[in-house]
C-alpha cells in the first residue's frame, strides 16, 4: 500500500482491482498525478471490505468482475460504510447491463480499462466534483429505466423539498457539478453535498442519478 500525500487536499483514490498488473499501473499513475494519491489496493471484493473503511478513500476504483464477490455487489456493500465514496467501475466491455446495475447498487460512473491515463485522471476529478462519467448511450438507458413510471410515494412521507433543494436539484439537472454550484449559489461544497444527501432521502432514491431522473419525470 503506498503512503499518502501529506496535503489535506490531495484526493485519496483507492484501488480494487484482481488483475495485479493493472492494479499496479493505475497505482503508478495515481502517484505521478498531482493532487492525488493512491490510498489502498485490494486484490478482491473481500479484501476491500475489511480494509477500505480504514483507508478512508475520496474515490475508488472497482473493477466489475472480480473473483468471488462481484464489484457490484461490493459497491453496495461499501456504500453503507461508506456513503460520501466516490465510486468508478472499471471494466473491460461496455456491458449495458452490468453498468447499469452497478449504476443502481450506487456506483456513480464507470470507465474502461483501456482508458487513457487523460481520461482517468478526468474522470476522477470529475466524480470528486459530484459529477458522473459514463458513455451516452449508458446514460440514456439509466434515464429511461428511472423514468418509467412506479408506485405513488406514501402521502406522509417526507417528500417535499425545501426551496434550495430544489434550487441545487435543478443545477443538477442542467448538468453542474457540485462545484459548480456551490459557487452559484455561493454555499460551500459539502454544503452542497448535505443538500443532496436530503434530497435522495426526500424523493427516496439511492443516488443522484435517480434523483435527476425522478425529477425530469416529475
Amino acid at each position: 500500500m503506498s503512503q499518502p500525500k501529506n496535503d489535506p487536499k490531495t484526493r485519496r483514490v483507492a484501488i480494487v482491482e484482481d488483475d495485479s498488473g493493472l492494479r499496479e499501473q493505475l497505482q503508478n499513475i495515481l502517484k505521478s498525478a498531482p493532487g492525488l494519491c493512491c490510498a489502498g489496493t485490494f486484490g478482491s471484493a473481500e479484501k476491500a471490505l475489511e480494509g477500505m473503511v480504514a483507508v478512508r478513500p475520496d474515490v475508488i476504483l472497482m473493477d466489475i468482475n472480480l473473483p468471488g464477490m462481484s464489484g457490484i455487489e461490493c459497491v453496495a456493500r461499501l456504500r453503507m460504510d461508506l456513503p460520501d465514496a466516490h465510486v468508478i467501475m472499471l471494466t473491460v466491455y461496455e456491458d449495458s447491463e452490468s453498468i447499469f446495475e452497478a449504476l443502481k447498487a450506487g456506483a456513480d460512473g464507470y470507465l474502461v480499462k483501456s482508458s487513457p491515463t487523460e481520461v482517468l485522471l478526468r474522470a476522477i476529478d470529475d466524480v470528486y466534483q459530484g459529477g458522473a462519467p459514463m458513455s451516452s448511450h449508458i446514460a440514456r438507458k439509466v434515464v429511461r429505466q428511472f423514468r418509467q413510471p412506479g408506485p405513488e410515494p406514501v402521502k406522509d412521507e417526507p417528500e417535499g423539498l425545501a426551496p434550495r433543494e430544489r434550487e441545487v436539484l435543478n443545477l443538477l439537472a442542467s448538468g453542474f457539478v457540485y462545484k459548480e454550484i456551490a459557487d452559484q449559489l455561493k454555499i460551500g461544497t459539502e454544503t452542497v453535498k448535505t443538500y443532496v444527501k436530503n434530497i435522495c432521502r426526500k424523493l427516496h432514491v439511492r443516488n443522484r442519478l435517480e434523483a435527476v431522473a425522478r425529477y425530469g419525470h416529475k
